[in-house]
């Protein structure tokens, strides 16, 4: 995050052209000042095409990501969400690491009042995978719906 000559704070990657990063390790992310600190409310991010590699075959691995949180301060830029989810596709990791390292980062940088992220991958071997994290439990008051991914019925 840049600062322009008032000294608010400016995307890196908004408004600009920007390379996928290399690795979830270089990708930056940036965090912007909540437009609505003080009021509880839940915002969510679907990523139904997120992909990654499998550490062992290195053939692709596909996952439907829903990224729920309850900003404080700041909230995510999503451009910069956007390249640092993409880094993944070149990435080696098991489904396991991928959903729960996502949502660690987020929450550790952000400091949200609350996370939770669904990774729902999708079968290989037979075997679809569902990975769950959350931050503790939601505040007091906040509407956290289903995350609205059907469980994995294979064809029909």
């Amino acid at each position: 995050m840049t600062k322009d000559d008032s000294d608010k704070p400016i995307p890196r990657f908004l408004g600009r052209d920007a390379p996928l990063p290399t690795s979830p390790e270089t990708a930056i992310l940036d965090y912007v000042p909540n437009p609505r600190a003080g009021e509880l409310y839940l915002a969510r991010f679907a990523v139904p095409e997120f992909t990654s590699l499998c550490p062992v075959t290195g053939q692709p691995d596909f996952a439907h990501l829903v990224i729920d949180y309850a900003p404080d301060q700041s909230i995510v830029e999503s451009k910069s969400l956007k390249l640092f989810l993409g880094s993944f596709r070149d990435h080696a990791a098991f489904h396991e690491d991928c959903t729960v390292g996502i949502g660690r980062r987020l929450f550790d940088e952000m400091q949200p009042k609350w996370m939770r992220i669904g990774g729902y991958w999708y079968p290989r071997g037979g075997i679809p995978i569902d990975v769950f994290w959350q931050s503790g439990e939601p505040p007091k008051g906040l509407w956290v719906p289903e995350q609205g991914v059907a469980p994995y019925r294979g064809r029909g």
